[in-house]
């Protein structure tokens, strides 16, 4: 688990049970064309720890978090953060940040509130293919 801790890749951590989230990281995967990033669900021991070295409370977290350079990223500035590293166009995206992050917020915030509810949710967190789990952060 300390070696995940100091992961040289960008981390993404995801709702595990959400549908959407894990839709999401289906959908960066595959045009994520460097193999940039790794992978952890919300719901896991090593997030729980990732958590802690960040000093970020895990209760009520209802948002992606990226993770760079020790740097910690939530909400709409953790999506376009990883926008960056993705096949075009997707990196043109990146110029939303300069909307400010109330205002990016509240959309996201609207869709995290929704998506069990739009997309449903599993019972349990997805398990990688054999081929991506040296993707996914092990716990």
């Amino acid at each position: 688990m300390e070696q995940a801790l100091r992961s040289e890749h960008p981390i993404v951590l995801f709702d595990g049970v959400c549908n959407f989230c894990n839709s999401t990281v289906n959908f960066i995967i595959k045009r994520d064309k460097n193999s940039t990033f790794h992978f952890a669900h919300l719901q896991s021991e090593i997030t729980k720890s990732l958590l802690e070295k960040y000093q970020l409370d895990g209760k009520g977290i209802d948002s992606i978090i990226y993770i760079e350079n020790d740097k910690v990223y939530i909400k709409s500035t953790a999506v376009l953060m990883i926008l960056r590293y993705l096949k075009m166009p997707y990196p043109l995206l990146y110029a939303l940040i300069i909307i400010p992050p109330f205002i990016r917020n509240a959309a996201y915030d609207f869709i995290a509130k929704n998506r069990y509810r739009w997309f449903g949710k599993h019972d349990n967190c997805i398990v990688p293919t054999d081929e991506l789990k040296e993707r996914f952060l092990k716990t």
